[in-house]
């Protein structure tokens, strides 16, 4: 379900999506169903999975410092480069870009650019977080 997820510019519809997904995977591996009327925090201290919002963040965290390690002549990192020209921009609300969420997760977790640079610091920080959350 969350092949690929680490590239996707996420929306707040696409996780609402995701979490109506995962609940509904959760409730048949524990054999109920919504008519059995059984709270959704319920369900997931009985599996004890982190909350697949926390799991695709991790995942685009994850992406991120990949990239960022990379050199810049990496084909991957080529994009950061290419500047589009003659293009009219449309009219309402721009697109939002991948770039934009990591700046979002990175706020939320009280990240820098350096830190994810570092590949102890992210370690001890997810194992911190492990600690606290429980992953499947």
């Amino acid at each position: 379900m969350l092949y690929g997820a680490e590239c996707w510019p996420v929306k707040v519809a696409h996780v609402l999506k995701m979490k109506v997904a995962e609940m509904q995977i959760l409730r048949w591996m524990c054999g109920h169903t919504k008519l059995d009327r059984i709270r959704n925090k319920v369900i997931h201290d009985k599996v004890s999975v982190a909350p697949i919002e926390d799991k695709m963040r991790e995942a685009r965290l994850m992406w991120f410092a990949h990239v960022r390690r990379r050199s810049t002549d990496a084909p991957v990192r080529m994009c950061e480069r290419l500047t589009l020209e003659g293009l009219q921009r449309g009219r309402g609300r721009p697109k939002k870009r991948w770039g934009e969420v990591i700046r979002q997760d990175m706020a939320q977790l009280q990240l820098t650019g350096d830190m994810n640079l570092d590949r102890k610091c992210c370690e001890e920080r997810e194992s911190r977080k492990s600690n606290n959350l429980h992953f499947a």
